[in-house]
């Protein structure tokens, strides 16, 4: 190539345990863009064009601060198994082309390469003040992604079971959901949502209305798994009384309805995951919790009582159960890390109340492959607690995001304000200590991605190592 002045290459290259056209493929199934994306990007897809073809155009939309782009890349130059390129025809480069490479490295291991040459906008006035940064976030981006393939494709090989599944989502526009989509479909599965507005409604979607008990049965059959993650947000807002009851009916009478609906299907799914929470065990101080632990008392832990129960209906067909038991959900997309990042990152973060109180947390990364595992292995059925294997007190959280974002971490928020700014919501979600683990996964073999918190919020935010 001809490299004309300001022409700049930045290259990422890493070893996957998989062969070259395992790798591709995964590039080509629905989903691998929203498992690329960086949580940390604001990105919309526009328009996904035609599938990794030549020619073909995928149209996005970049936020940056209030500013919004198109970028426009064109597919060229595909060899199936082995690369393709990628070449910006709008965007926010002067010039971009990159490549994709997956050079096979023996039979069943391969690298992948991204090679990318760029000329910066504004000439040499873009390359003097944007070079270092625009070098930077590339680093990071690619890091990010490369962690992300390198784990998922490799999952994907060591799976016994290589059959195609049909599955039905509620609840796919929420985090969990959101991350769960992409992660099902990139594995090869078919999933259908299950939605509640009917404009939505599609070849890929059923309609339902729970609030009206309205949901044909024969909209349900022949699915090989259904994951039910639909439900109020529990975080948003005070707890009013009718906010209470909004948060236990789309509960329990969404997970009745489905479940009982289920059960009357001629072909009936051989597994439901059904969504619950570690608030299930109330405000256990520093008391280690598993499975077996005896369920506790408060508000929430009586609406995943109720929310469990609710699967009764199921329990005496030959569909199994799964209840994951959630805990604190990390994504800087939504939930409660996305709320702390601002006050952490101006340096005005800190424990709440006295710290002390145990956090059970997991990254959505790793609840979506605990889903995917509950719907893959035959040998969860009940109560599975879906949380990382190293809970920590909400003072220990407080001072590894400090860490991570490079700002202090001292300013404690007291529990009488806490009080006073979220109501009883405090109480349960602030206050409360659940040290839950995650024995069942444990003892069945599985592997979480990111079991510590320091390493998941680097990759969760895209911090490097200290």
């Amino acid at each position: 190539m001809n490299y004309e002045t300001g022409l700049q290459r930045f290259v990422h290259r890493s070893r996957v345990a998989a062969p070259a056209s395992a790798v591709f493929a995964w590039h080509t199934r629905d989903g691998a863009f929203e498992r690329l994306q960086p949580p940390w990007e604001d990105v919309v897809v526009l328009d996904r064009g035609s599938g990794l073809t030549d020619g073909s155009r995928t149209v996005l939309q970049l936020r940056v601060g209030p500013l919004k782009k198109h970028w426009v890349a064109e597919h060229q130059e595909v060899c199936p198994g082995e690369s393709f390129v990628d070449i910006q025809r709008d965007g926010p480069f002067s010039y971009w082309r990159h490549r994709h490479s997956m050079v096979p490295d023996g039979s069943q291991h391969s690298w992948l390469e991204d090679q990318i040459d760029y000329r910066l906008p504004l000439g040499w006035i873009g390359k003097a003040l944007g070079a270092r940064y625009v070098r930077r976030q590339l680093e990071r981006v690619f890091r990010y992604r490369h962690d992300v393939t390198i784990n998922d494709v490799g999952a994907q090989q060591s799976e016994t079971a290589k059959k195609t599944l049909r599955l039905l989502l509620s609840g796919t526009s929420g985090l969990i959901g959101r991350a769960l989509v992409p992660l099902l479909t990139t594995s090869g599965h078919d999933v259908v949502r299950l939605v509640r507005d009917k404009s939505q409604a599609d070849r890929n979607t059923v309609v339902w209305q729970p609030s009206r008990g309205l949901l044909p049965a024969e909209d349900l059959e022949g699915f090989d798994a259904v994951v039910h993650l639909a439900g109020e947000n529990i975080a948003e807002g005070r707890w009013t009384a009718a906010k209470k009851k909004r948060i236990l009916e789309s509960r329990v009478e969404g997970t009745r309805l489905l479940c009982e609906t289920l059960s009357r299907c001629d072909a009936p799914p051989s597994v439901v995951v059904s969504a619950s929470a570690v608030g299930i065990y109330g405000d256990r101080g520093s008391e280690t919790l598993d499975e077996a632990s005896a369920t506790g008392s408060g508000f929430l832990a009586e609406v995943c009582q109720a929310w469990e129960n609710a699967t009764k209906a199921l329990r005496d067909t030959e569909t199994r159960v799964v209840n994951m038991r959630i805990g604190v959900v990390l994504s800087p997309t939504g939930g409660a890390l996305k709320k702390m990042l601002l006050p952490f990152r101006l340096g005005a973060g800190g424990p709440v109340g006295s710290g002390q109180q145990m956090m059970s947390w997991i990254t959505v990364d790793d609840l979506a492959c605990v889903a995917l595992r509950a719907i893959n292995d035959d040998s969860l059925q009940g109560p599975v607690n879906a949380v990382s294997p190293a809970p920590v007190s909400n003072r220990e959280f407080s001072r590894t995001l400090g860490r991570v974002l490079g700002r202090p971490a001292v300013l404690p928020m007291p529990s009488m304000a806490a009080r006073l700014a979220f109501g009883e919501l405090a109480n349960e979600l602030l206050l409360a200590s659940q040290c839950a683990l995650p024995a069942k996964l444990l003892d069945g073999g599985f592997k979480f991605r990111y079991p510590e918190l320091g390493g998941a919020l680097r990759h969760l935010l895209g911090c490097k190592e200290p």
